[in-house]
């Protein structure tokens, strides 16, 4: 591995900090599982009534109870295994710390930056960082996965699913442009 150094002559506390808040991470969870938990329920229904089976007035009650409870349960259940490993990103004059969700964090410094942009839309939006080179991306220590990583053509990309952090990346967009202008 080589050695980078970035000699920083400016500023320490010039940190801004990104992460994903776990209210806006349930409703999405709650939303995406409630959009395919519903058609599953209406298409074993239709199957049951296919082969004789005739609802009565109590069972509607039932299929809504579970058309609301389970979306929310599990949305729950997801969101307490992720609970303290949810997607960060913080910018410094040192560079980007990153981490994708459950995965180990990952610090970039700006002279290793080859280029950034945002793919996707809403709260499916994902930071893709190319690095100059791969030994200038240095794998921090914490738990989780390996870095997400996309590789396209021998190049490696650092992903980070950005969609649901506050502030919006749009922001977060910005505020690389600022610290990387012609790499954004």
């Amino acid at each position: 591995m080589a050695d980078h150094v970035d000699q920083v002559l400016g500023p320490t506390d010039d940190t801004v900090s990104f992460f994903q808040a776990r209210g806006m991470f349930y409703v999405t969870a709650l939303w995406v599982l409630a959009a395919a938990w519903l058609p599953m329920l209406l298409i074993t229904l239709l199957i049951r009534m296919a082969g004789g089976y005739r609802p009565r007035p109590a069972d509607i009650v039932i299929f809504a109870e579970f058309t609301l409870v389970v979306p929310a349960v599990v949305a729950a259940v997801v969101l307490l295994v992720v609970w303290r490993r949810l997607g960060w990103l913080h910018t410094s004059v040192h560079g980007l710390d990153f981490a994708a969700t459950g995965r180990r964090p990952v610090h970039l410094p700006w002279s290793g930056i080859a280029a950034v942009a945002l793919h996707g839309r809403g709260p499916f939006t994902e930071l893709v960082i190319t690095p100059i080179a791969g030994d200038y991306a240095t794998a921090l220590p914490g738990r989780g996965g390996p870095p997400r990583v996309r590789r396209r053509g021998g190049e490696t990309a650092y992903v980070i699913d950005v969609g649901l952090m506050s502030p919006g990346p749009e922001v977060l967009l910005a505020e690389l442009h600022r610290r990387v202008p012609s790499k954004v």
